[in-house]
């Protein structure tokens, strides 16, 4: 079915039971709804225990959900037709510390039945792909964490997969380790496969995912692009107001007292002015106010909101949403 999504999650429940005497019952996932589109860069954020890692399992086949359905490319989570299609690089993925980075290629390969022909003619594609060609044959326990991570990405496309879940790629990656797992799925997607990240790293998530999903509670709180998920959780809300200011403190307390905002001291006696803007007709009221109080402005700058403000509202919100496409 070369139309079906790439993951298609529907109404998935997974409950687990705690306890030895009383065995009490709670939801690690409830009712989880959600579509990935083919070719795109999906992220998933949720604090710990949102349910992230189960949801994973789930799509892998390595747990059962307690009810509902998910597929991956038409085919049902778990079974072997999904599986064949799938890369999957877990977050801590141990190598053979005597194996050097072709022999955890053909290691990898073959537990996962990938003809030998097929592990020699892709070897050197994907070491120089992940940038490890010419440091192949060094044992893997001198690389760096960076190089694991990379060489795990190349163990996952080995078999050349429509789908690759990738659980933490970027964690404990100084910037250009961070930057280079970024280059890495950037080509993925140009190449036309479907990436499905999980991360805590929300700027790395917002530098290279197309939508993201936030769960929390077991629940989706939201889906979308950054942008659909701002509008969603701070309705027309999309930027901040940040002037620099001076002035005596009596009116700087009037300020304050007048207009809802974050006042932090700075300098030579001037102050951060931190408030929300709507519109240019917000952002002229503030100005007013401000002159009004005979407060001198030195600078003005207007900000996006963040992903990381995104996802705050999103996981103190109650209502979970009732589907995501």
């Amino acid at each position: 079915m070369t139309d079906a999504p790439a993951i298609d999650v529907q109404q998935v429940r997974k409950d687990y039971k705690d306890g030895w005497l009383v065995r009490k019952r709670f939801s690690a996932l409830n009712g989880v709804d959600l579509t990935v589109r083919r070719g795109e860069v999906f992220g998933l954020l949720g604090p710990n225990g949102a349910g992230k890692t189960t949801l994973i399992k789930i799509l892998l086949g390595i747990v059962r959900s307690s009810s509902g359905k998910a597929f991956l490319l038409g085919d049902r989570a778990g079974s072997k037709l999904a599986r064949r299609k799938i890369g999957y690089l877990p977050e801590n993925l141990n190598f053979p510390a005597h194996h050097t980075a072709r022999r955890s290629l053909a290691f990898y390969g073959r537990l996962s039945g990938v003809p030998e022909t097929t592990i020699k003619q892709r070897g050197d594609e994907l070491l120089e792909m992940v940038g490890l060609l010419g440091r192949d044959r060094e044992l893997v326990r001198k690389y760096s964490k960076g190089m694991r991570q990379r060489l795990g990405l190349a163990q996952a496309m080995l078999h050349e997969p429509e789908l690759l879940i990738l659980d933490e790629p970027t964690d404990g990656l100084d910037p250009v380790g961070r930057s280079e797992i970024r280059r890495i799925i950037s080509t993925l997607k140009d190449q036309g496969k479907t990436v499905f990240l999980n991360s805590h790293i929300l700027q790395e998530v917002e530098l290279v995912c197309d939508r993201v999903a936030i769960l929390a509670g077991g629940a989706l709180r939201g889906v979308g692009t950054p942008s659909e998920l701002t509008s969603q959780f701070h309705g027309a809300l999309t930027a901040k107001l940040r002037i620099e200011l001076s002035g005596g403190a009596d009116a700087v307390e009037q300020l304050r007292s007048r207009v809802s905002c974050e006042l932090l001291p700075l300098p030579d006696s001037r102050w951060q002015f931190s408030s929300a803007a709507e519109s240019q007709a917000d952002v002229d009221r503030l100005i007013d106010t401000i002159r009004s109080l005979q407060l001198s402005i030195h600078r003005l700058e207007r900000t996006r909101l963040t992903l990381e403000e995104v996802f705050l509202s999103a996981v103190q919100s109650s209502d979970p949403i009732s589907s995501a496409n």
